[in-house]
């Protein structure tokens, strides 16, 4: 009786455990539609990369998104339709596949300390305004659920450089930026002082400038929507802005 009596508290106990155990909830957002792709492993997020996905039509980009492309396996936490839906593939806890072989300042492996976010656009139209907006939207709500500074917003092309291109030079950063959102310059531009190390700037942002030429396309394509790749005053002025704005003390 004493045997059985225990084995029924026991349970008991077990069963209020289980009850009481706190459950991890899943960091999906509220904007978005949930259409999951399996194509993930976990991870903290401390940046957001932002792609375009040169398909341009967003069931297509959902079944890559969800299986594969000539390369392998792909994904992305979300997806921005040129309507403005938003869909959710991977929980923003988990690691999504959509950066690859990148670097952005000390950060090697962003597949690891990234939140991916696909634009569905051909890579050379303009970017609708309902996409826009709706990625305003998603920024202001991942950038403050998971606590990733409103700077930390780059595009593919600026992690990967010349290897990828995305988002196009028809991305309008400067939009965003008069949101709050990614790393800008201030206007008016002072010019930078005599011996400026517009490189070593570049690589204070965060870009890799192991080759230059390459360093130096990516942030055109951002900063000046061209893909020249020659620096030339004004590039200086705008690298001594955004050096400013690094390495001002926080307050």
């Amino acid at each position: 009786m004493g045997i059985r009596l225990c084995a029924v508290i026991l349970l008991l106990a077990t069963l209020a455990g289980c009850a009481t155990a706190p459950a991890v909830a899943p960091q999906r957002s509220a904007l978005a539609h949930w259409s999951p792709s399996p194509n993930f492993n976990a991870r903290k997020a401390q940046l957001i990369v932002l792609h375009h996905t040169s398909i341009g039509n967003a069931q297509a980009s959902l079944r890559v998104l969800k299986t594969h492309n000539s390369q392998g396996e792909v994904s992305a936490h979300y997806l921005v339709e040129m309507d403005g839906r938003i869909d959710q593939l991977v929980d923003e806890g988990n690691r999504a596949w959509h950066a690859g072989a990148s670097r952005w300042g000390d950060m090697t492996d962003l597949n690891s300390s990234s939140i991916g976010i696909e634009i569905d656009n051909d890579g050379h139209s303009p970017f609708t305004q309902p996409q826009i907006d709706a990625l305003i939207r998603l920024l202001a709500d991942v950038t403050t659920r998971l606590g990733i500074p409103r700077t930390a917003i780059v595009g593919h092309g600026d992690i990967a450089p010349g290897r990828k291109d995305d988002p196009s030079v028809q991305f309008p950063w400067a939009t965003l930026a008069g949101y709050g959102f990614g790393l800008w310059f201030d206007a008016p531009l002072t010019p930078a002082p005599p011996g400026f190390d517009s490189l070593a700037a570049m690589r204070l942002v965060g870009y890799d400038v192991s080759n230059p030429r390459n360093a130096i396309i990516a942030f055109h394509r951002h900063y000046r929507a061209m893909e020249t790749d020659t620096l030339d005053p004004t590039d200086a002025s705008i690298l001594y802005s955004l050096q400013r704005k690094l390495m001002a003390p926080r307050q």
